[in-house]
């Protein structure tokens, strides 16, 4: 019964069409103030924003700025969003205070805005601060912005507080440098300070969780914004929000586990019905008008947790705000469902229409919740589970939104230490010098989140997949960078650039998206194309290395007339990648078409494309460490294009040619000519298109049946491991005809037992036996030859990770043994919440069998299709290394 009773909703859910369009009312702040710090003048933010300039009436500073020096960033990051406020910047030599008056009646926003570069020959490592208010609260406690970036991989850093009313009716927030061990100079500095009115959203306490009895004071507290989920739905930039100009992220990246649910989006003429004029402000329509649910299976449902990991700072106490709307259903007890946060449970039984009394009815419910200072324990977990003691019709949960703040604790503090790089990186950079890393197999770390450590007691940790920060030598003369639509601190960036005018072949909205160079400039640039500056040629033309404004090194790609690449892939190159920014991603800096001509500019890859470190290139041979750590590198690229950006990316012709690395041995994706925008639509698998690509890694699925999807760049990236690991040609027809295709000849050794005879002899000895194995079963899933038998590119980086750390604990000289790691599931001891066991095999991580066992029921899944309880057997090598902390998710605050 409960089986045929799903169908009719599943059905709701796979017809629903385009999102509604609701009106919603604007909040009008009473107090809004945009200061651009250090700067003479006032503009315009990316989102039309006007900032003042604060030297325009020195009265925003109590001394009138006599302690403080305004100073102008050295170099500009291309992971700006716009020039105003992060260009400028307000350096105090001590303790200086902004103060506002404000209307002693509402709480206010404060967000400060910091771009971690040196100012006027300051080094960015320079400035440590701390930063207090009005109120007697630390905001920030020995506060490095450039740690703290480099840490999370960030290009710049926003902190949004929300402070209560101060009957006194003004507002001050004080700056003050913090002398560090070893420096006698030190400053601090801030870029852009927001204060602005907000209606009085926290006036309610919080049921603490776990104890029913208690409560926690909201109104009288600091806030300090942590997370904020479009729950099931794409991005939502200030300009849309209700007058709060909030940003609201993607979901997705935090959702534990490959049992994500499914979204759904209202119809066109969907009205909701706001219960008070309050609750109008508390999310945009758009967040209420979508949500995630957890499918169509009930006997799936019952057994698995639909589930949220969010690192957060140990020893503080947070506040979950889930907000909820039906939208399909019109009875109590249709669905109900179980809400546990941090394992303890929240609310049993919840039943949104129950609450509601009809659906289209928007509400939030607030949830505190402590958070320990342990090990393991720097996590928020909010999980949902169906309710199975009142039977409802279907065995479902629902969640619209989820925002998550910390509160200052009893001492009036909100800032903790800032994160210390993951091992990882820090792994990195001492191989890109030559040095060994001295923790290489100890267990490691990954920073997440605001100044959080690892998330979570799986050691399963949420991966780095935002726009990694690099102190770029690239600067755009003009100093012009606008236009850029939705950028956090700690989500993937998506922003776009304007210089200079474009005509020809490039569309109005795509010429504004990066810097336009003259011919002049390029010939410049190349010594008027010298052909003792070419250092490449491919399907679109020549690569030629040259110099723009005076000493930033860059590769310049000139079209060919007579190439088979064009006026199209020109096109699809200028608008892939102005919006996209990622570590492992190649930077656009800008593109020229004068004079007819088709001419991008990129960041200059010191060291070239991978395929020349393999073979064909003369170089000496990379060590197997090397090798892995830049296929874990261009994984992480590729599984930001598919899951990261604001829509699925197929990169379509990915190759060792195409993955480059730069001058700190980092890989990074390149060549976007062919790439194509994926499905749109849950209802859609694939992008029916013409067979482009590189022959010997075209996936055959989409060659026989022209049908792209993301699981043909995954065919493509299983070829390069194969090549990596055998350091020969994707294509060989000098060889025997067996071997001629790497694929089949990689796979055919795979299933004899041979494929370690046949490993390049330059890095046989040094690859662990169990690295081996994981690393080759994971490159034969990838070349499966249908799709669906493929693994995702999240599964291909976890597995990778996993390879590293087997070669990490072998290097070390442990045993990794077996591996079964504690996903969160929800309810306390063998409460509800906690119905399935299950365990993993490490060797087999992907699609491997895996017992399940339930409260009522024994039964045989594949591991990857349910969302589990794990029970460990750990070894503590293994468990919590960096091995979980780049995989599946993207992440980073």
């Amino acid at each position: 019964m409960a089986g045929t009773a799903r169908r009719p909703l599943l059905v709701l859910l796979l017809v629903a069409g385009a999102a509604a369009v609701a009106e919603s009312k604007q909040y009008t702040p009473e107090d809004r103030f945009l200061l651009n710090c250090g700067s003479t003048t006032d503009g315009l933010d990316a989102d039309g924003r006007k900032w003042i300039a604060d030297s325009n009436d020195n009265s925003w500073l109590v001394d009138s700025g006599k302690s403080s020096l305004m100073m102008a960033a050295d170099k500009m990051d291309t992971g700006l969003p716009s020039t105003i406020p992060y260009m400028t910047a307000r350096v105090f030599t001590m303790e200086s205070v902004y103060n506002f008056t404000v209307n002693p009646r509402d709480r206010h926003w404060v967000r400060l805005h910091f771009y971690p570069s040196s100012y006027n020959g300051l080094p960015a490592d320079t400035f440590h601060f701390s930063v207090t208010t009005s109120t007697g609260v630390t905001l920030l406690r020995n506060f490095s912005v450039f740690t703290y970036s480099k840490a999370l991989s960030q290009a710049y850093v926003v902190k949004e507080f929300s402070l209560p009313p101060n009957p006194a009716g003004f507002l001050t927030v004080a700056f003050t440098p913090v002398a560090v061990e070893g420096n006698n100079e030190t400053y601090a500095f801030v870029n852009g300070v927001e204060v602005i009115s907000m209606p009085e959203l926290f006036a309610d306490p919080a049921t603490m969780v776990g104890f029913a009895d208690q409560t926690v004071d909201v109104a009288g507290s600091v806030l300090e914004t942590m997370y904020r989920f479009n729950v099931g739905g794409q991005y939502i930039p200030p300009p849309n929000d209700t007058g709060l100009t909030r940003h609201w992220y993607d979901d997705t990246p935090y959702v534990l586990g490959p049992a994500q649910g499914v979204t759904y989006k209202a119809g066109p003429h969907f009205q909701l019905k706001y219960p008070t004029e309050l609750a109008e402000y508390a999310a945009p329509p758009e967040v209420y008008l979508g949500t995630r649910s957890m499918g169509s299976d009930p006997r799936m449902n019952q057994n698995y947790n639909l589930t949220w990991v969010m690192p957060v700072d140990g020893n503080f106490t947070y506040i979950a705000r889930l907000h909820f709307c039906e939208l399909l259903l019109t009875r109590p007890n249709q669905r109900a469902f179980d809400i546990y946060v941090n394992n303890k449970t929240a609310q049993s039984d919840a039943d949104v229409i129950g609450m509601t009394s009809e659906k289209g009815i928007p509400m939030y419910k607030d949830y505190a919740v402590h958070v320990a200072d342990e090990p393991g324990d720097d996590a928020m977990w909010v999980a949902l589970h169906p309710s199975v003691a009142l039977r409802p019709q279907f065995y479902d949960a629902i969640l619209n939104g989820l925002e998550i703040f910390k509160l200052n604790d009893t001492g009036g503090n909100l800032a903790a230490p800032d994160p210390e790089p993951s091992s990882m990186l820090a792994r990195a950079e001492l191989g890109a010098r030559g040095l060994p890393h001295p923790g290489a197999h100890r267990n490691m770390t990954t920073v997440m989140g605001g100044t959080a450590g690892g998330a979570a007691a799986i050691g399963l940790v949420v991966a780095i997949c935002v726009a990694w920060y690099q102190d770029k030598k690239t600067k755009d003369p003009t100093g012009a960078v606008a236009g850029g639509s939705h950028t956090s601190g700690w989500l993937p960036l998506y922003h776009s650039y304007t210089s200079g005018k474009s005509s020809g072949h490039l569309a109005a909205n795509l010429a504004g998206m990066c810097r336009h160079f003259s011919f002049a400039e390029i010939k410049v640039a190349t010594r008027n194309f010298s052909e003792s500056l070419v250092i490449g040629v491919g399907g679109f033309g020549k690569v030629y290395r040259g110099v723009v404004d005076g000493d930033t090194k860059v590769a310049i790609k000139r079209s060919n007339p007579s190439s088979e690449q064009g006026v199209h892939e020109f096109q699809t190159e200028v608008e892939m990648l102005s919006k996209l920014r990622h570590r492992h991603l190649v930077s656009l800096i800008g593109f020229c078409e004068d004079a007819g001509e088709m001419i991008l500019v990129y960041d200059y890859m010191e060291h070239g494309t991978l395929r020349e470190h393999l073979y064909m290139g003369g170089k000496p041979p990379l060590s197997w460490r090397h090798r892995l750590d830049i296929c874990i590198g261009a994984a992480r690229g590729l599984h930001y294009l598919h899951t990261g950006a604001k829509y699925t990316i197929i990169h379509r012709d990915v190759k060792t040619t195409n993955i480059l690395v730069d001058g700190d041995w980092v890989a990074k994706v390149s060549d976007f000519g062919l790439s194509k925008s994926g499905p749109t639509t849950v209802n859609q698998t694939h992008v029916s298109t013409m067979v482009k690509g590189s022959f010997g890694y075209l996936d055959p699925e989409y060659f026989r049946r022209q049908q792209l999807t993301d699981k043909s760049d995954v065919y493509s990236f299983g070829v390069v491991l194969f090549e990596v690991l055998m350091a020969r040609p994707a294509l060989d027809p000098a060889l025997p005809r067996e071997q001629v295709s790497l694929a089949d000849y990689a796979a055919l050794c795979q299933r004899n037992g041979t494929l370690p005879d046949v490993v390049d002899p330059a890095i046989k000895d040094q690859i662990a036996p169990e690295c081996l194995k994981k690393f080759a079963d994971t490159a034969e899933k990838c070349i499966g030859e249908q799709g669906i038998e493929r693994p995702s590119m999240g599964d291909v980086l976890w597995n990778l990770e996993f390879a590293m750390q087997l070669q990490d604990t072998f290097e070390g000289g442990s045993s990794c043994g077996r591996r079964v790691a504690t996903a969160a599931g929800g309810g306390e001891g063998s409460g509800k919440g906690a119905p399935v066991s299950v365990t993993l095999d490490p060797s087999n991580s992907n699609g491997s069998a895996a017992s399940v066992t339930t409260l009522e029921t024994s039964s045989t899944t594949r591991a990857h299709e349910t969302a589990v309880i794990v029970e460990e057997e750990e070894d503590d090598e293994v468990a919590n290394s960096a091995a979980f902390s780049q995989l599946v998710r993207p992440a980073g605050r």
